[in-house]
C-alpha cells in the first residue's frame, strides 16, 4: 500500500481511498467524504427505498483488503514515516509498528470456540423444555386435571400469553437502560430470574385444595411465569448479537442453539409425556362418561365405584404433573449454570461511537420503520400461530379425534426427534441456497402431512406424518432466529450512529409472536367450548371432534400460506446479506483507524 498525492493505494485492489491531511495536525488523517455523503459513508453509498436499504458496492470489494494492512500503513503515515518504496510504489514494512497488533484489533470476526457455542446453546434449552410441556399439555391439564371449565381455561391461556407479550417490550426497555457489569449487560437478567422462574413453574402445575379460586390461582401463576420467562428469554435472544461480530459465527451459534432448543423441546415432551402419560390413557376411563344421564340410570354402587375410580385417577394425575414440573425445574437450574460459566458476553468494539444515547422511544420508531424487520416479523407471526395451534391441540386431537391416546406421547417424540436430526440439514441448506429459500422449502413441507393426518387418522400414517412434520418444525424454529441478526445488521448500516437497539428488535419480535399465539390459543379453546367440550369426559361429541380437525388441519395451513406470501416481500437475500457483511467490516476497520488516530492527537 502506498500514499501518493494525498491518496491511499491498497495492494491488490483496483480502487484508491482518498485521504486528507488536517490543517490543524499533520498526524491527523481521515477519509475524505465523497460528494453528498457523510464521513461514515466514505466506504459505502446507499439509496433508501420504502422497503429496505440497498447498498451499492464494487463487485471486487473484499473486506480483507482494508484490514490490518490499512491500519498499519496509516499508522506509519501518521508518524510521518514515508518508508522506502519499491518499484511497485509500496511502503516497506517498518521495523517497529506504532500500534502493536492485538487479537482484538486484528481479529474482527471474533471466532467462537465449540465450547462457547455449546454452553450458549445449552442455556436456551430449559426455556424450550418448559415451553414444550406447557404447549402440549397445559390445555388438557387445565381441562381434565385441574378441572376448570373451557372458558376459564381459554382465559388463562389467552391472558397469560398476552401478558407475556406485553412484558417483552417492557423488559426490552429496561435492558436498554442496563449498564455493563463484570458478567455483562444481559447475563444478570438471566441468572437473577432463574430461581423465581423455577418456583412459579412448579406452582403452575400444582392443584390447590380449594375449587372456587382455581381460576385465579392458575391465571396468577401463569402470568408470573410468563413475566419471568420473558426476563430470561429476551436477554438470551439478544445475546446472539453480543457473542461475535461475524455473521457466520452468529449463524453457527444460532444453529447450535436451535439444535439444543429442539432437543430441549424433545426432552420436555419426553419428560412430561412419559411421566404423565398414565394420567390420560384409556384404562382410567369408566365405561361411560360421567354425565347426568349416566348418573340417573345407574345404581348407587356403580356411581360410588365410578367416583372413587375418578378420584384415584385425579390424585395420580396430580402427582405425576408435579413430579414432571420438579424435574423440569431442576433442568432449568443446571442449564443456566452451564451457560453462565461457559459464555462470555462482549460488545462490538468497532461499532461507530456516539456521545449521546438515543432515547428508547426514538429507537423504537426507527426499528418499527425498518421494512425488513416488519416483513420478517409479520411473516413468522402467522407461521408461529400455525405451529402453536398444532402444538396446543395435538394431544386433544390424538385423544378424542383420532383414537390415538395410547400413542400420542410417542408420536410427539417422533416429531421432535425428526426435528433435532434435521437441524444440521437446514443449517447446511441455508448456507448453500440462502435463508429465504430454506424458509419456503422447510415450512411448506408440513402442510400436506397435517391434512393427511386429519383425513387418515391411523397409527401408521401418524408416524409418517410425525417424521415429515419434524422437518418443518425444525425450519420454523431455526430460520427466524437466523434471519433476525441479518435484519439487525441491515439496520446498523442504515443507522450507523444508532446503537444499542438489539433488545428492541428481539423483545418486540417475541411480543408480536406471543400476542398472536395467545389470541390463537384463547380462540381455539373457546371454539372447543362452543362446540360442547365435556370436561373430564373420555369421549367428546361430534362437533368437538370436527373442531379439533379444523384446528389441526385447515387453520394452520391457512396461517402458513399467509405467512409465506408475506415472506415473499422480504428484501434481504444472500447478495444483500453478503454486501452488508462487507460494509460492516469496512466500518469496523475505519473505527480502528480513527481510534488509533484519536490516540495520537
Amino acid at each position: 500500500m502506498a500514499a501518493e498525492g494525498g491518496r491511499v493505494f491498497v495492494p491488490g485492489a483496483q480502487e484508491e481511498l482518498p485521504v486528507t491531511h488536517s490543517a490543524r495536525s499533520q498526524s491527523h488523517i481521515h477519509f475524505q467524504p465523497l460528494p453528498r455523503t457523510s464521513q461514515w459513508q466514505a466506504t459505502l453509498a446507499h439509496t433508501r427505498s420504502p422497503s429496505y436499504t440497498h447498498f451499492i458496492t464494487p463487485s471486487h470489494t473484499q473486506p480483507q483488503r482494508y484490514s490490518c494492512r490499512l491500519t498499519h500503513s496509516l499508522s506509519a503515515m501518521s508518524r510521518g514515516e514515508r518508508g522506502v518504496q519499491g518499484s511497485a510504489g509500496k511502503l516497506s514494512k517498518p521495523s517497529e509498528p506504532l500500534f502493536p497488533k492485538t487479537s482484538q484489533q486484528t481479529n474482527l470476526s471474533q471466532k467462537l470456540s465449540m465450547c462457547s457455542k455449546l454452553c450458549f446453546a445449552i442455556g436456551g434449552a430449559p426455556k424450550e423444555v418448559a415451553a414444550s410441556a406447557t404447549a402440549f399439555f397445559l390445555q388438557i391439564y387445565l381441562l381434565d386435571v385441574a378441572q376448570i371449565n373451557a372458558v376459564q381455561a381459554s382465559m388463562v391461556l389467552f391472558v397469560g400469553k398476552v401478558w407475556g407479550a406485553v412484558t417483552d417490550p417492557i423488559v426490552g426497555f429496561f435492558m436498554t437502560k442496563s449498564r455493563w457489569t463484570k458478567i455483562g449487560r444481559l447475563m444478570p437478567w438471566m441468572v437473577g430470574c432463574t430461581p423465581f422462574l423455577v418456583v412459579s413453574y412448579f406452582y403452575l402445575w400444582f392443584v390447590p385444595p380449594f375449587i372456587t379460586g382455581r381460576f385465579i390461582w392458575y391465571l396468577g401463576f401463569y402470568c408470573l411465569y410468563q413475566t419471568l420467562i420473558t426476563c430470561f428469554h429476551v436477554p438470551y435472544s439478544a445475546l446472539t448479537m453480543f457473542l461475535s461480530t461475524d455473521q457466520k459465527e452468529r449463524d453457527s451459534a444460532t444453529a447450535y442453539r436451535m439444535t439444543m432448543e429442539v432437543l430441549g423441546t424433545l426432552v420436555g415432551a419426553a419428560i412430561q409425556g412419559q411421566i404423565v402419560a398414565s394420567a390420560h390413557t384409556l384404562k382410567h376411563c369408566p365405561t361411560h362418561n360421567m354425565s347426568a344421564g349416566y348418573l340417573g340410570n345407574s345404581s348407587g354402587a356403580e356411581i360410588v365405584r365410578s367416583l372413587v375410580h375418578s378420584q384415584d385417577y385425579l390424585s395420580h394425575a396430580k402427582e405425576m404433573y408435579m413430579t414432571a414440573a420438579g424435574v423440569i425445574g431442576g433442568v432449568f437450574l443446571i442449564c443456566t449454570v452451564v451457560m453462565f460459566l461457559g459464555v462470555r458476553e462482549r460488545d462490538d468494539p468497532y461499532a461507530p461511537k456516539t456521545e449521546k444515547q438515543i432515547p428508547f422511544h426514538q429507537g423504537f420508531i426507527l426499528v418499527m420503520r425498518h421494512g425488513p424487520y416488519l416483513i420478517l416479523t409479520a411473516a413468522f407471526l402467522f407461521i408461529t400461530v400455525a405451529i402453536q395451534l398444532i402444538q396446543s391441540n395435538f394431544v386433544l386431537f390424538c385423544t378424542y379425534a383420532a383414537d390415538l391416546r395410547d400413542h400420542f406421547q410417542n408420536i410427539v417424540l417422533t416429531i421432535l426427534v425428526s426435528a433435532v436430526i434435521s437441524i444440521p440439514l437446514w443449517q447446511w441448506f441455508l448456507e448453500r441456497f440462502g435463508k429465504k429459500t430454506a424458509a419456503f422449502c422447510g415450512i411448506t413441507w408440513i402442510m400436506p402431512f397435517t391434512m393427511m393426518l386429519v383425513f387418515i387418522p391411523n397409527v401408521a400414517v401418524a408416524y409418517v406424518v410425525a417424521v415429515s412434520s419434524g422437518l418443518s418444525v425444525a425450519a420454523s424454529l431455526l430460520l427466524p432466529w437466523s434471519m433476525l441478526p441479518d435484519v439487525v445488521d441491515d439496520f446498523r448500516l442504515a443507522n450507523p450512529f444508532s446503537k444499542g437497539h438489539e433488545a428492541i428488535f428481539y423483545s418486540f419480535y417475541v411480543f408480536f409472536t406471543k400476542f398472536a399465539a395467545g389470541i390463537s390459543l384463547g380462540v381455539s379453546t373457546l371454539c372447543l367450548e362452543f362446540a360442547g367440550y365435556d370436561t373430564g369426559a373420555c369421549k367428546q361429541p361430534a362437533p368437538v371432534v370436527y373442531t379439533l380437525k379444523l384446528l389441526i388441519g385447515a387453520a394452520p395451513v391457512a396461517f402458513i400460506v399467509t405467512g409465506l406470501l408475506i415472506l415473499l416481500l422480504y428484501p434481504i437475500n444472500e447478495d444483500v446479506r453478503l454486501r452488508n457483511k462487507v460494509h460492516l467490516e469496512e466500518l469496523r476497520c475505519v473505527e480502528i483507524i480513527n481510534g488509533h488516530l484519536r490516540g495520537k492527537v
